[in-house]
């Protein structure tokens, strides 16, 4: 599960980007979503800068709707990728077990572990803040892909 604040920029991109990096690993088996921390964009379709910036890339994120995080999903996903650390801090609030607190890694130290980077959230930027976005996300699903693919749940 990806996880940002409204579920409307970084956490859809990253949703499409990480099955599209897994169908050309040939990796099967894995469900992949994304939530919202705040659930103020419930329903909506992503920021239309992000699915025209997507698209100047090939990849369609205009089916996904906004849903917020639950606790529930703990139980239905064995990681939880959050873009920044005040995504992190809201999903942790939710945890009720270690093993749930396990599940929540920073999203961008996942693909490059140490590193501790939040992908920055361009909702107030303009669209040279979305294609930045685009690449910082599109290289880390390219590196947890590789690792799944070693056999590693990073």
């Amino acid at each position: 599960m990806m996880v940002c604040h409204g579920n409307i920029c970084r956490s859809p991109l990253a949703k499409f980007l990480m099955i599209k990096k897994l169908g050309e690993k040939g990796i099967a088996g894995y469900e992949v979503d994304s939530a919202g921390t705040s659930g103020a964009h419930a329903g909506e379709a992503p920021d239309a800068r992000t699915i025209a910036n997507a698209l100047t890339h090939g990849v369609d994120v205009s089916s996904n709707r906004s849903k917020q995080f639950k606790s529930t999903d703990f139980e239905k996903f064995d990681r939880i990728y959050v873009m920044d650390s005040a995504n992190y801090a809201d999903v942790m609030l939710l945890a009720d077990s270690e093993r749930e607190k396990n599940k929540v890694k920073l999203f961008l130290d996942s693909a490059h572990p140490g590193s501790d980077d939040s992908v920055p959230d361009p909702w107030y930027g303009d669209e040279k803040g979305f294609d930045k976005v685009y690449h910082i996300i599109d290289k880390a699903c390219g590196s947890i892909a590789d690792k799944i693919k070693e056999g590693e749940l990073p």
